[in-house]
Order: C-alpha cells, then sequence, then structure tokens
C-alpha cells in the first residue's frame, strides 16, 4: 500500500509546478507497516497543507520530496542496528538528501561532520574521505534520522513545529519497542530530549555534545563508535565498517530495499 501527501518541490519554478497533490511516496515495507497510520493524522494533515501553502508563496525548500524518506529506504526496520539523531536539514542547495549529517558527492562536508570524521579517527584510526556522502553506512543498518524532514533555503530550523516531530516522536516509539539492543547515538541537547523515550535497559544510549564547532570539545573523545561496535558485537550482531568508500556517486533517488 501506498503512502500519499502534497508535495513540494525543492526547484524555483512555477507555482503550479511546485504543488504535486496525491503524489505517491515510497517507503519500505517495515516502515510503512508501523508509520502508516501517522499519515492520515490530523498533525500531517496541516503538515501538508503548511507545505502547500509556502510553496505556493515560492518557497524553496530542502530536500526535493523524492528524498524525504530516504533514511528510511535505505534502512529497512528490520535491518537497524544504530540510530544517529539529527535535527533537521541543511539549509543550502544541493545539500540535504534524506540522510542526517549527510551531503550528496561534490557538495563540500560540513563543519559538523568534519567533527564526525575527526572522532573517528582518534577513535578507530579511520581517514577521513573528502566527502560526506553516508549512504556507505545506511546500507549497513545506521538509521540517519533528522527529527525534522525538511527545511528552507537558508533559514535553518525553518520548519521545527509544523508536525516533523510528532511523525519522528513515532518513528523512535517504534524502534524502542519494536527494536532489541538496538544503538543510540545522542548527540546534543536537542537529541537527547528526544531521546528520553527509549529504553535504557533495551538498548544501548551513548550521549554526548553535539559535533558542531561550537560544542565540538564535548564531543571529542565520545568514542562512540568503537562503543556500538563493541556492542553489537557482544550481541552477536556484525559491527558496522565506518570506513566510507573514496569514490561515492549519488542515485538519482532512493527506492525501497
Amino acid at each position: 500500500m501506498s503512502i500519499y501527501l502534497g508535495l513540494v518541490y525543492e526547484c524555483k519554478v512555477k507555482v503550479e509546478q511546485l504543488i504535486v497533490s496525491g503524489r505517491e511516496i515510497k517507503m519500505e515495507d517495515g516502515w510503512k507497516s508501523r508509520l502508516n497510520k501517522q499519515f492520515e493524522q490530523p498533525y500531517m494533515k496541516e503538515l501538508r497543507k503548511t507545505l502547500v501553502a509556502r510553496g505556493k508563496a515560492g518557497t524553496t525548500i530542502y530536500p526535493p520530496p523524492e528524498r524525504w524518506f530516504t533514511a528510511f529506504n535505505l534502512t529497512p526496520f528490520d535491518q537497524v542496528k544504530v540510530v544517529i539523531l539529527g535535527q533537521d536539514p541543511y539549509h543550502g542547495p544541493n545539500q540535504a538528501h534524506g540522510l542526517c549529517f549527510s551531503v550528496l558527492p561534490g557538495v563540500p562536508i560540513p563543519p559538523s561532520l568534519r567533527n564526525v570524521y575527526k572522532e573517528l579517527k582518534e577513535d578507530l584510526g579511520i581517514e577521513p574521505v573528502k566527502h560526506g556522502y553516508l549512504e556507505s553506512w545506511a546500507r549497513q543498518g545506521v538509521f540517519l534520522l533528522n527529527s525534522v524532514l525538511t527545511v528552507e533555503h537558508g533559514d535553518a530550523a525553518s520548519h521545527q513545529g509544523l508536525g516533523w516531530e510528532t511523525f519522528t516522536d513515532a518513528v523512535i516509539d517504534s524502534l524502542n519497542t519494536g527494536t532489541e539492543k538496538t544503538v543510540f547515538m545522542l548527540w546534543g541537547g536537542y537529541a537527547k530530549r528526544k531521546g528520553q523515550i527509549i529504553d535504557t535497559e533495551r538498548h544501548l544510549v551513548l550521549q554526548s555534545a553535539h559535533p558542531s564547532p561550537l560544542s565540538v570539545r564535548g564531543f571529542t573523545g565520545c568514542k562512540h563508535f568503537s562503543k556500538a561496535n563493541a556492542y553489537l558485537q557482544q550481541q552477536g550482531e556484525t559491527p558496522i565498517d565506518w570506513q566510507l568508500p573514496e569514490s561515492v556517486t549519488a542515485p538519482d533517488q532512493v527506492t525501497p530495499a
């Protein structure tokens, strides 16, 4: 069964081209079965109306709609091993593509992700790559979730409070109750508050400051990557290969696994 939303395209074109009513959204079956009811809730209908209105006003919204659910399609529900929780998408052109902290190939690596790479080197000896595309992690079971799935051009946090948080609360609740021995990485106060519902006896919850340059001192040395892998191995799971490939290409669109 398909999920539908009225969607807003990223590019600046005519208003009638911006609004696509009833466009089909594809989501991996495991996620879909758990989240389908959310799309019928009043908050989601209000979110759709707001996005349509802002699109009519000429607003540019990132990422493009076909990438809103990239994380769900690259990391099926029953394959989630690690959850990294971000806040909202990057708000520059060609950056956001549906995975938190990640940018498309060819886009400069954002400062927070550079600090993540530095911690990877400190923790596991992994040399930083020259791109910021994290698809390899997602395909191994690292669910890269932003709390808010859209943002407006040049306006950070512009879609906070519109309804996405309610949706991603349901996502976290589904992971908390529907999986076992999952690793949650909560970086910064926002992620920590968002993750308060997680059962710490059922899952491993790792917390630190955000890797932003403003708070990186509290992130450096957290060793979350080695701690996550040690925990996964204790559970008999294959650890994550945090080494990203040197060469990457981005698909035009991610289809459900």
